[in-house]
């Protein structure tokens, strides 16, 4: 029966995406995705974030461990989208949220008004490969939760995270990966995946996030492979943990 409704869902997501294959094709998707996504991934976020509120609870938690010699904590979210990640922020912590897509202001900018007890910097519309705003070595902590799966380049974006992060600063992640080449989830992200980058604003299934995370020079690593409890069964793997500079 599973096996059913994973087709179910396949052919559901093929007809969906094909007028955005044709509208791609005409030169006409993109601006069109970046207007679009922001309110398709809300209402897909409030689930998303309820299966992994207890890991990002837990992952969270320990923020407070790399604050700085005056206790305050900075903290830079990647591709902060809605800002679903607010309430996991320790109090006083002095928050900067970038995102490329500029039509997220709206949802952020109310998330960031019912979280008063943060401090939230100005906001940056910019990618995670080039953070030009940002001063080198000027924050304790860096967040990103599916994102990665959407960058251009997973190598620069890393680059630009050690760049920003002071020395003994983290870098904390929470990300859906590629699922092991044996499963029957590997199977459909790859049939999934041409569809899915054009819904989805240019997510992709199929990325081995975590052996850019093992390359990249971090002093230390945690990372953890789990099984997010997630309908959409392609995006169930992920990885959970944090890297220090």
């Amino acid at each position: 029966m599973g096996l059913f409704v994973d087709l179910a869902v396949h052919l559901s997501i093929w007809l969906l995406a094909l007028p955005a294959h044709l509208l791609d094709f005409l030169g006409l998707w993109e601006p069109l995705a970046m207007l679009l996504f922001p309110h398709l991934f809300v209402k897909l976020a409030v689930d998303y974030h309820a299966a992994l509120h207890s890991c990002k609870k837990e992952l969270f938690s320990c923020l407070p461990d790399f604050a700085g010699p005056s206790g305050r904590l900075k903290v830079l979210e990647l591709g902060c989208g809605p800002g679903s990640n607010f309430p996991f922020y320790p109090r006083g912590a002095k928050v900067t949220c970038t995102d490329a897509n500029p039509h997220f202001q709206e949802y952020l900018r109310k998330s960031q008004a019912e979280n008063d007890h943060l401090h939230f910097e100005p906001n940056l519309v910019a990618p995670a490969e080039n953070l030009s705003e940002v001063d080198d070595a000027s924050v304790e902590v860096v967040v990103s939760t599916a994102v990665l799966c959407s960058v251009n380049s997973v190598e620069k974006a890393l680059k630009e995270v050690l760049r920003i992060l002071k020395p003994g600063g983290a870098y904390f992640f929470v990300e859906h990966v590629c699922a092991d080449p044996s499963t029957w989830t590997y199977i459909f992200q790859k049939i999934y995946d041409p569809a899915w980058k054009n819904i989805f604003g240019g997510c992709n299934l199929c990325r081995e996030t975590w052996k850019d995370l093992e390359k990249a020079p971090f002093s230390e690593m945690k990372l953890q492979h789990i099984r997010a409890p997630l309908p959409l069964q392609p995006t169930a793997p992920h990885i959970i943990g944090y890297a220090i500079k």
